[in-house]
């Protein structure tokens, strides 16, 4: 038995329970692309970590800045103080960021990202005296745990024991190969009581790594735009170099008022969300007006710590070096798709950027399929974290990941494939 091992089994609740009935993994420590366990596996992580791992685990950049920042001040309250860590990075989002982004709010994760941006498009019409309050989304939305972001999200297994608690929103067709009915039916549904239209940009992760156009986003952001819809962006997965460009957003004409930002955000080091929003929506907050303050915080908003981790990991992801990585993730995937052949079993191929799907072909699809035990089981026999989402098998890898690495990705995904 391990060090942790009882202490793992009897007193730690985790979330979605262990595939197939096997015990959670004690590990011991992680390197680069891989979880070295007690036992002395080597697993290599093909999907950072539920997404958040960008520059492989454990790099001596993000480690050490953490260590100095650590010396300097762990943490301080983000009322009325501030500090160079929060500065810093506030101002390498903006650069990145199209230029209607004015204000960063700092919160805790991805869903409290999309917490305070729902919060945020609300109060934009409350503080100027219209009732505004219907919020429209996508089909197969997913934006996070907390009670907002649940209802902004499709109801599923996810939502279903609290779906009675949540409010209504108008959910529109997902646009890929429905791109006309979307059209149609943000038609029908965008109007002077429209509040906010949210979507992920390109590529809906939980749901499967489903993908849809840039061409048919902006047009559903042309109808939106057309009566002045606050559109927020949840790039909490899609952000930071996932679909190739920095955010999925820069493959659009339009430009969101807000944009959800968290997971690769500090590396994978600290939990960090951030909520960037645009001028027009800040002016609504301007005013000397008390009651229309913005009032939302947490305790540990811009922790200094994190903030530090994120200047590191901004620091590395926009090297050029990092930037070829993702170019060459990209290309790898390419020239795998290129020459796989579509055998049976196999319902899609889906790829844009560093991220690569392919969906099996199952009489019962989804998050809760039967299949996504065989695969996760024939997979880590192998040392591999290939974690499906349901029937989908996906890669979505630290940017250091070799193509030696990636090409073994490729093998045993063959492999299984040729198990159906």
């Amino acid at each position: 038995m391990n060090p942790i091992e009882r202490v793992d089994r009897e007193n730690i609740w985790h979330p979605f329970s262990p595939m197939a009935g096997n015990k959670p993994i004690a590990v011991k420590k992680a390197k680069g692309v891989y979880l070295h366990t007690y036992e002395g596996r080597k697993i290599m992580d093909a999907v950072s970590s539920w997404w958040v791992n960008v520059h492989g685990h454990s790099h001596p950049k993000v480690s050490k800045a953490i260590s100095r920042q650590a010396a300097k001040m762990e943490h301080v309250i983000f009322a009325g103080f501030t500090h160079k860590p929060a500065v810093d990075l506030s101002k390498t989002l903006m650069k990145i960021l199209p230029d209607p982004i004015s204000k960063i709010f700092f919160s805790d994760n991805g869903s409290t990202s999309v917490e305070v941006a729902i919060k945020l498009a609300i109060q934009y019409w409350y503080n100027q005296g219209k009732a505004r309050k219907k919020i429209i989304a996508l089909e197969g939305a997913y934006h996070g745990d907390t009670f907002g972001s649940m209802s902004v999200a499709e109801r599923n297994i996810f939502s279903a024991p609290f779906n009675d608690y949540l409010f209504e929103v108008e959910f529109i067709p997902f646009p890929s190969g429905n791109e006309q009915q979307s059209i149609a039916a943000m038609k029908r549904l965008v109007s002077d009581e429209t509040a906010a239209f949210i979507f992920e940009p390109l590529v809906q992760g939980a749901a499967g790594m489903q993908m849809y156009d840039p061409e048919v986003l902006d047009q559903l952001l042309d109808i939106a735009r057309q009566k002045e819809v606050v559109c927020i962006a949840d790039e909490v997965m899609t952000g930071f170099g996932r679909t190739g460009k920095m955010f999925a957003c820069d493959y659009l004409r339009n430009e969101p008022d807000i944009f959800c930002l968290s997971k690769g955000i500090t590396g994978g080091y600290l939990p960090m969300g951030i909520t960037a929003v645009s001028e027009r929506i800040v002016q609504a907050f301007n005013v000397a007006d008390r009651t229309k303050a913005f009032f939302h915080g947490h305790s540990y908003t811009a922790n200094p710590l994190a903030c530090a981790a994120a200047n590191a990991s901004m620091g590395l992801l926009m090297t050029k070096r990092r930037q070829l990585d993702i170019q060459r993730i990209s290309e790898q995937h390419e020239a795998y798709l290129k020459n796989f052949n579509l055998t049976k079993g196999i319902k899609e191929i889906r790829q844009r950027g560093t991220i690569l799907a392919i969906e099996l072909e199952v009489s019962d699809a989804g998050y809760t399929s039967d299949i996504k035990e065989r695969i996760y089981d024939f997979f880590m026999d192998r040392d591999l974290l290939l974690r499906p989402l349901g029937n989908v098998i996906y890669i979505l890898p630290p940017y250091i990941i070799s193509n030696a690495e990636l090409k073994k990705l490729y093998t045993a995904i063959d492999d299984f494939l040729g198990t159906l």
